[in-house]
C-alpha cells in the first residue's frame, strides 16, 4: 500500500495567495491532485497544511485523517515531509510525493509511476521529461530513515542523491512534471493545455 502525500504546507509569498487554492481551468490545484491521486494502490492519504490552513481547509473538503498540520512549516518542505511520515499508519510500502505546486499531473502518469515502483521495487522512482526529472516522486519505506534524517538545506533530494545508481527513471511526454506553478507568471505562460 502506498501514501500518498500533498505538501501545502508553505506560505506561497511568491503566489500572493495559498497555492492550494489557486484554480487553473476551473479547479483549484489541491482539488485536482486530490483527484489524480485515487488509485487503487494508494491506500492512504496526507495533505500536509502549515501557513494557510484554516484557509485552505476551508475552502476544499479534506476528511479530517487526511489532514496534517506542520507547525514547523517555516522551516521548509523536508519538515512537512517529516509531518506526513510520521503520521503514516506502519504498513505503508512508500510514498507518492505531490508539491502542490506541481499541479498539472495526469492519474495516467501516477500510475504509471506507481507501476514502475511496483515493478522495480527501487527506493526512488521519478518521471523523467526530455531528460529533465520531475514530480511526483516516489520513495520507498526503505528510505523513510533516511528522509527523516536528510540535511534540511538539501532535503529529499539528498536521498534521490544517495540512491543515484538505483533511481528508476519513468519517461513522460506530461510536461506538467517540471512545471512547478510557484508565482502568477508561471501560470500566466501556461498553455492553456488540459490539466
Amino acid at each position: 500500500m502506498l501514501a500518498a502525500v500533498i505538501l501545502s504546507g508553505g506560505a506561497s509569498r511568491r503566489m500572493g495567495s495559498p497555492k492550494a487554492l489557486v484554480s487553473y481551468q476551473g479547479r483549484p490545484f489541491l482539488e485536482h491532485l486530490l483527484s489524480v491521486t485515487q488509485h487503487p494502490a494508494i491506500g492512504v492519504r496526507r495533505v500536509v497544511l502549515g501557513a494557510d490552513a484554516e484557509a485552505i481547509s476551508n475552502g476544499i473538503p479534506l476528511a479530517a485523517d487526511e489532514i496534517v498540520i506542520n507547525k514547523d512549516w517555516e522551516q521548509g518542505q523536508l519538515s512537512s515531509i517529516h509531518a506526513a511520515l510520521r503520521s503514516l499508519p506502519p504498513n505503508t510500502d512508500g510514498i507518492l510525493l505531490c508539491p502542490v505546486d506541481h499541479p498539472l499531473i495526469s492519474a495516467a502518469l501516477i500510475g504509471c509511476l506507481i507501476d514502475a515502483f511496483l515493478a522495480s521495487k527501487a527506493p526512488v522512482v521519478v518521471p523523467v521529461y526530455l531528460g529533465k526529472r520531475g514530480h511526483p516522486v516516489i520513495f520507498s519505506s526503505v528510505v523513510y530513515e533516511e528522509l527523516l534524517n536528510a540535511p534540511p538545506e538539501q532535503g529529499a533530494r539528498s536521498v534521490v542523491w544517495a540512491h543515484k545508481g538505483e533511481v528508476h527513471e519513468v519517461a513522460t511526454t506530461e510536461e506538467g512534471c517540471v512545471l512547478n506553478l510557484n508565482d502568477p507568471n508561471a501560470l500566466a505562460n501556461l498553455s492553456g493545455g488540459p490539466l
